[in-house]
């Protein structure tokens, strides 16, 4: 990438991070809201069902994937709004860089999750989980996370270029709920019905928790699902990716 598009990206990304100093609520609410289902899991519905081990400790990596997958939504928001307002169409019509709008919405993203992980970490460890991992281990399975969120970074950018609207965010909406719950992340496909863990196995979130469980030496990790958890975003990404762009490239055309 030249170092045009760079300055271009950089401002586009400060742009995005200056968004947070104008809506504090909206990203205390972002950080907040999963640590809320992590406590109320971990303390009012929990139980554990069929997990070996403490509960805990299976359900604050589940917790992590989790809240990887519903960034989806504040992607899809943004990226609406900005539409809707011409935000979009006026920085196509200055002399841009091609893509840094893109960039600079997928980096902020990425900032805001790296830092709703470590939110998550925190309260995960005061609830007493404890991982059994070392420093590269560790970093390994935050770095899945993180690669699972990218993907459906761009993933969301699409759906909401397609939209067009912050009110067809809803019917998104409506999906990622289900495939969040539809996974391994808060309850063990053991507990469930044959056909019913099953579909929650092809799960690529499911992948990724189990995946993590595995690299911090919780219960529910399985060996040989890390290289299905580093395909799987990356399949997502060969799609949505170039979906995405050429969306992004044909709008007002």
């Amino acid at each position: 990438m030249s170092a045009y598009a760079l300055t271009d990206s950089w401002t586009m990304t400060r742009r995005e991070l200056a968004h947070w100093a104008r809506q504090p609520v909206q990203v205390v609410v972002s950080l907040v809201f999963p640590v809320m289902l992590l406590l109320m899991f971990g303390y009012l519905i929990g139980g554990g069902r069929a997990v070996e081990g403490d509960y805990v400790d299976y359900l604050v990596p589940g917790m992590l994937a989790l809240t990887m997958a519903f960034g989806l939504e504040g992607t899809m928001v943004a990226v609406t709004q900005d539409l809707n307002k011409g935000v979009i169409d006026r920085f196509r019509s200055m002399p841009m860089a091609d893509g840094a709008v893109l960039v600079g919405r997928s980096a902020a993203d990425m900032l805001q999750s790296a830092i709703a992980l470590a939110v998550l970490v925190v309260v995960g460890l005061g609830l007493g989980w404890r991982p059994q991992a070392g420093p590269g281990q560790f970093l390994g399975a935050v770095g899945l996370l993180l690669l699972f969120r990218f993907a459906m970074l761009w993933v969301g950018i699409y759906l909401a270029l397609v939209a067009g609207r912050p009110e067809m965010v809803q019917a998104v909406q409506i999906l990622v709920w289900p495939v969040g719950f539809l996974s391994n992340a808060l309850a063990t496909p053991a507990a469930m019905p044959d056909w019913l863990g099953a579909v929650v196995q092809w799960n690529p979130m499911s992948q990724t928790a189990t995946a993590v469980r595995e690299l911090f030496g919780g219960p529910g990790g399985e060996s040989g699902h890390v290289w299905a958890a580093v395909g799987w975003p990356l399949g997502l990404l060969v799609v949505f990716f170039p979906l995405a762009v050429r969306r992004f490239r044909g709008l007002g055309g």
